[in-house]
């Protein structure tokens, strides 16, 4: 078994106009004077030169030496954004548009060229960086009829994921030919979303070994799906690990799907570490078990807490929380030793 790498932070959300939120140097001497070892960094060009870092081998070093002076490594890169982007239907085009470069707003087709563009050149940095997975989004062509009323045509589902499968595959490879994983956030608004709408993606990559799993238990929450359980199935396949809390508390004017209240005053929010309903010892100990090899990462987002006060408190969560695990086990002490002999008599097959 090995111990989780931690704590680390994704970046996104403390991306500010003002010092130390507007550069990668000023964020990374915020974060390691939190206790924070790793971070997350979005492919957001106010951080990060996705292209340069893609043809450029001495930008990437240049990178990972500024943040090995300041105590840090890249935990993943991470193209939400534009991974969203490789797959929108047309109901969300106005709002996702902001996601993408200006020259190709306004334009479906180009936007999607872009944004495919934009994945495979993070397989190519992910690589020149020393790094074996990366985070994103799958999109969602069959978001709007996640609830069959009125009832969907035969075929739409179907149809829809076996695009989506279209679409990534090619992408898929190119992380194959760089030897990355993608995590892909299982997310309300992706089509992938769960481990059954991953399932139907995954067989219809063929079961590619590059489509994995970023598992963040706080959407399983808000959905009432069993995030303990979803490890034991899925095990094999989460690269990536969002440290996110959330409650569901649902009451008697609305559930698990908000009456379009905001953040604070639906049912469901994602809280800060520790204010939720989230397990994390039951989390952190399946992890161990099933020998998870990646970085346990914080991503913030809560309603009430101020986002400095969250990152404040999430390292010292996440280190109090990841196990260093065992060498051996407990009762080595009193191992007898291999003796096939005594195996024989001790079963009564010998006299």
């Amino acid at each position: 078994m090995r111990t989780i790498k931690g704590p680390g932070i994704f970046l996104a959300q403390f991306l500010g106009d003002t010092a130390p939120f507007n550069t990668l140097s000023g964020l990374a001497d915020w974060a390691a004077g939190l206790g924070y070892k790793g971070l997350q960094i979005p492919a957001d060009r106010r951080l990060f030169d996705l292209e340069k870092a893609a043809d450029s081998q001495a930008y990437c070093d240049d990178i990972k030496g500024m943040l090995a002076d300041k105590g840090l490594e890249i935990t993943e890169l991470s193209t939400h954004l534009q991974g969203q982007l490789v797959a929108v239907h047309p109901a969300f085009d106005p709002q996702f548009d902001g996601f993408a470069a200006p020259h190709v707003r306004g334009n479906p087709a180009a936007r999607q060229a872009w944004a495919v563009e934009q994945v495979k050149l993070a397989a190519v940095a992910s690589r020149r960086l020393g790094l074996t997975t990366h985070a994103s989004f799958s999109g969602a062509l069959a978001w709007p009829y996640v609830y069959p009323w009125p009832q969907r045509p035969a075929g739409l589902v179907e149809d829809a994921f076996d695009e989506l499968a279209r679409r990534w595959k090619p992408i898929l490879d190119v992380y194959e030919d760089n030897g990355v994983d993608i995590g892909f956030e299982l997310h309300p608004g992706e089509d992938l979303h769960d481990g059954v709408t991953f399932e139907m993606f995954l067989d219809r990559v063929g079961n590619h070994p590059r489509a994995n799993i970023l598992y963040d238990p706080s959407h399983f929450v808000l959905q009432h799906l069993d995030y303990l359980a979803f490890i034991d199935i899925y095990h094999e396949r989460i690269k990536c690990f969002h440290v996110k809390d959330a409650e569901l508390r649902p009451n008697g004017r609305s559930g698990v799907y908000g009456g379009y209240q905001s953040w604070v005053d639906r049912p469901g929010r994602f809280r800060s570490l520790g204010d939720g309903q989230v397990d994390f010892t039951q989390i952190f100990s399946k992890m161990a078990q099933y020998d998870y090899a990646g970085w346990a990462v914080l991503e913030w987002e809560c309603a009430l807490k101020h986002p400095e006060d969250g990152a404040a408190e999430g390292a010292p969560f996440i280190a109090q929380h990841i196990i260093r695990t065992t060498p051996h086990a407990f009762d080595d002490f009193a191992k007898s030793g291999a003796d096939r002999a005594l195996n024989q008599k001790l079963m009564g097959l010998q006299p």
